[in-house]
């Protein structure tokens, strides 16, 4: 008898401090939604921090764990999160994303907006990681139209998973600081757009004012949403798992589509 293949949601999530790997209470959020979710047969993870020149995939039999931050405790540095790559997914992406020419890679491995919060999502690495880079060169159409191309992956058991920040200032960042009210007003348009399944005005951030150019000073935080955006159908229910900002200024919005 053939194995049933799940039919997987598309998960965003804020993924903030490199610190939430050691625990606190998103990463409690992250380990009840893993373990409500059906096993996937693998993940695509569209992480902040793969920000390049062109499309690749992470094609290694065992991507590295890169801990690429600094001046944190050491134990952040001992972690490792030794998920398996998959070839099939690699070749998937590439057929499904045609004619975006993808490049496989075999230098990068899983970033910290990957292995931060996966290792809570699924704690044993039971299932294979692939990652997907984000071409710097290109605007929020191509990624979201990519993201088009990638959503079947959901019918085919794979959780297309984005990690980032929908509001991302590090310069207006303070400790202690109550969200400032332009980052609480473009989190809420962010949550509340979605849930109403438009999409239009978050693919074309730059035209939404002043809220949004202070929230998103640099595009590479926002853009995961847009893959998930795009995974997403009228239908699917959204429901929001992690609802908070840190700092004044970073947006841990967290939301499951399907």
């Amino acid at each position: 008898m053939s194995e049933l293949i799940p039919h997987m949601p598309a998960v965003f999530v804020g993924h903030g401090s490199p610190m939430n790997a050691l625990g606190g209470p998103y990463a409690a959020a992250w380990r009840t939604l893993g373990a409500s979710l059906p096993r996937p047969k693998a993940v695509l993870c569209v992480s902040a921090h793969w920000y390049v020149d062109g499309t690749a995939v992470t094609a290694a039999a065992r991507p590295r764990t890169i801990h690429d931050f600094y001046g944190f405790p050491r134990a952040l540095y001992d972690i490792a999160y030794p998920a398996a790559g998959d070839s099939w997914l690699v070749e998937r992406v590439r057929d499904l994303a045609a004619p975006v020419a993808v490049r496989s890679d075999y230098d990068w491995g899983l970033d910290h907006g990957a292995w931060t919060v996966l290792m809570h999502m699924f704690p044993n690495a039971a299932a294979p990681v692939v990652q997907l880079s984000i071409d710097r060169r290109r605007p929020g159409a191509f990624h979201y139209e990519l993201g088009r191309a990638l959503a079947p992956l959901r019918e085919e058991g794979v959780l297309i998973l984005g990690s980032g920040d929908v509001v991302h200032n590090l310069d207006a960042m303070q400790p202690g600081a109550v969200p400032f009210d332009w980052a609480q007003r473009f989190h809420d348009q962010v949550k509340a757009r979605v849930i109403a399944y438009e999409h239009g005005p978050l693919v074309d951030w730059e035209t939404l004012g002043r809220d949004a150019a202070l929230s998103i000073p640099t595009p590479e935080h926002y853009l995961p949403l847009l893959y998930v955006l795009a995974a997403q159908t009228e239908d699917d229910p959204v429901v929001v798992f992690n609802d908070a900002i840190e700092l004044g200024s970073v947006s841990m919005l967290g939301l499951k589509i399907g």
